[in-house]
């Protein structure tokens, strides 16, 4: 009986571990002050379905969630919502946000202070919490690991053109699984 007691905790705790954990943008930047690590944010609408397909395809992907988890504060925003953020030292938010909408509703003021106009939209920000780079659309596991990694080693800072990014993204060998 202790024997199926046990087996039965051990794959709980091994489902839960198999999540991304995220946080909002403000638990990022406040854990950043503790432990410096690069942000992951995904930026999402309700109503898109490449966001929804990230969540079943992607961001369910074993070796993705292990490697952002280890290397990331991830963050899920919704690019529509009304969540508050303070970031340099300013407050954003969503005044014309419409709970009665159905559908699409007004983009959020740090939405637009990112320059997201397409959902989904990943934004990598670096230790101090300044903007890096932004990558669009739905991305499989094994295309989103080159642009992960690149990110986490700082192979993005030694690139001068657009050109070096493809070379390297076309260069990359996944080691991601297809789970």
């Amino acid at each position: 009986m202790k024997k199926i007691y046990l087996l039965t905790i051990l794959f709980s705790l091994g489902l839960q571990a198999q999540e991304i954990k995220w946080m909002s943008f403000t638990e990022a930047l406040e854990a950043q002050k503790t432990v410096p690590k690069k942000i992951f944010m995904d930026v999402y609408a309700n109503w898109c379905g490449p966001c929804k397909l990230l969540d079943k395809h992607t961001f369910s992907n074993k070796d993705l969630i292990a490697y952002v988890n280890e290397n990331f504060y991830a963050v899920k925003f919704n690019g529509e919502g009304i969540e508050e953020i303070y970031f340099y030292d300013r407050v954003f938010n969503n005044p014309k946000y419409d709970p009665k909408r159905k559908g699409k509703n007004s983009s959020h003021e740090f939405t637009k202070f990112l320059g997201i106009s397409a959902y989904p939209t990943m934004v990598f920000f670096n230790e101090n919490g300044g903007p890096i780079m932004p990558v669009v659309g739905y991305y499989k596991p094994q295309q989103l690991e080159p642009y992960l990694k690149m990110i986490k080693e700082g192979d993005y800072a030694s690139f001068s053109n657009p050109g070096d990014m493809r070379k390297y993204v076309s260069e990359f060998i996944s080691n991601f699984s297809d789970l």
